[in-house]
């Protein structure tokens, strides 16, 4: 008896040994994952002492003192909302109050194709929760399918792609001599793209270049999309920001329903209402017929499921009132303008200042572009020396976020370009 309790006693010791072993094993292979670049750079200008640093790396609305904004719309819908809300799950698609507004936004607010009930639409996690539920839409219903990515784009594209296991390719977009867009090169890349891919676009305020195509210029690409039955993907990031005008920046959706595409569409909040932490966002499709909208409502819904079951409800509360009430709405209206003419302004004082200084370069495309983001032309050594000696922060690639910039700092943000470049 003895000795059977003292080989059961060492084979419980020699799993126990086995067992930690395991155990202690399960994550050593993991390493730090690589920092977000537009992160990292937030986080070394606030570990920077100097009284002189600028932060013009971030992808978020500042004040002219450089502060964040909430707008007033946003503080009295906040009002009217507070002490009259339960905290009862939303339905998986979202609030539909929110997502019937957020609709006319991008399909016009008396569309034909919303009183169809064409349209399948549901609340998502901002424009990046959008894009994702799309992505893997694609690949269980497309799966042998490809999306097209412009060069460049905002970073985050490609991860939401990569992980909903969608293969992607790029088209032309960005002419890095003119500063502008490499529109025949893109119009090449859409007709030798095999026939019925699936190509993302910006529909306004293109990030990170800042540069959009001409009405003109959308129409062709709306033409020869349609003659390669390609589905074009909208990203609306910037709806009402880029121009002050949300009509205006739908003009590139319109043009495509004009011209028969289904199209699908990721819209947000982040930036139009700064609402950035509310991840608030719709996703919609445009479909055939009602019956083929209700079912492609329902799938997205059932892939929404496993994700996060359903949205959160705060920020879609803010967004409907703001948009169901028309005093709100005028309101909001009147307050990205303000944003909007903001950035413009910053744009015309930066280049004015670099003009004023005698710089031999051409700094025309810092107002030709527009929205958020200037692609300055700097490259990575250049921008280099602007930390490293002026202490201004930006991605490597030369991206300015305009909303950086303010009536303090332009012209010291003016000076150290010209010294970088000269």
């Amino acid at each position: 008896m003895a000795i059977r309790r003292a080989m059961s006693g060492r084979i419980m010791d020699r799993t126990a040994v086995v067992g930690a072993r395991y155990m202690s094993s399960w994550w050593r292979s993991v390493q730090p994952a690589p920092k977000d670049p537009i992160l990292g750079v937030t986080e070394a200008f606030l570990a920077d002492q100097s009284p002189d640093k600028v932060n013009v790396g971030v992808g978020a609305y500042r004040d002219d003192n450089g502060k964040p904004v909430v707008l007033e719309c946003v503080r009295e819908a906040e009002r009217r909302i507070a002490g009259n809300l339960n905290m009862e799950y939303l339905p998986m698609g979202g609030s539909v109050k929110m997502v019937e507004e957020t609709l006319k936004l991008a399909y016009g607010e008396n569309s034909e194709l919303i009183k169809e009930k064409r349209i399948a639409a549901v609340q998502a996690l901002s424009g990046t929760g959008a894009c994702r539920l799309f992505a893997d839409f694609q690949k269980r219903f497309c799966p042998d399918s490809q999306i097209y990515i412009p060069v460049p784009t905002w970073a985050n594209h490609h991860n939401i792609w990569r992980d909903a296991q969608v293969p992607q390719k790029t088209y032309h977009y960005y002419h890095p001599e003119s500063k502008g867009l490499d529109f025949a090169a893109m119009i090449d890349d859409i007709k030798n793209a095999p026939n019925g891919s699936f190509f993302l676009l910006h529909a306004c305020a293109h990030n990170p270049t800042g540069v959009d195509p001409s009405e003109e210029q959308w129409r062709e690409i709306s033409h020869h999309i349609k003659a390669k039955g390609h589905f074009a993907f909208f990203d609306m990031a910037y709806q009402g920001f880029a121009s002050g005008d949300p009509e205006k920046d739908a003009k590139a959706i319109r043009i495509f329903l004009e011209d028969g595409h289904h199209i699908g569409i990721a819209q947000s909040y982040a930036k139009n209402m700064g609402l950035y932490s509310q991840r608030v966002g719709c996703l919609s499709v445009l479909c055939e017929d009602e019956k083929q909208a209700v079912a492609v409502k329902s799938q997205l819904q059932q892939l929404a499921r496993p994700m996060y079951s359903n949205p959160p409800v705060h920020g879609a509360l803010i967004v409907s009132t703001i948009l169901s009430d028309p005093d709100l709405k005028k309101q909001w209206l009147k307050e990205v303008k303000v944003m909007a003419d903001r950035i413009i302004g910053m744009r015309t004082a930066l280049r004015g200042n670099l003009e004023k200084l005698g710089s031999p370069l051409s700094w025309q495309h810092i107002t030709n572009q527009i929205g958020m983001f200037c692609y300055s032309g700097l490259t990575p050594e250049q921008v280099d020396r602007l930390t490293n000696e002026f202490h201004i922060y930006m991605t490597r690639n030369g991206r300015i976020s305009m909303a950086g910039v303010t009536t303090g700092n332009v012209e010291y943000l003016a000076n150290a370009i010209h010294e970088v470049t000269k």
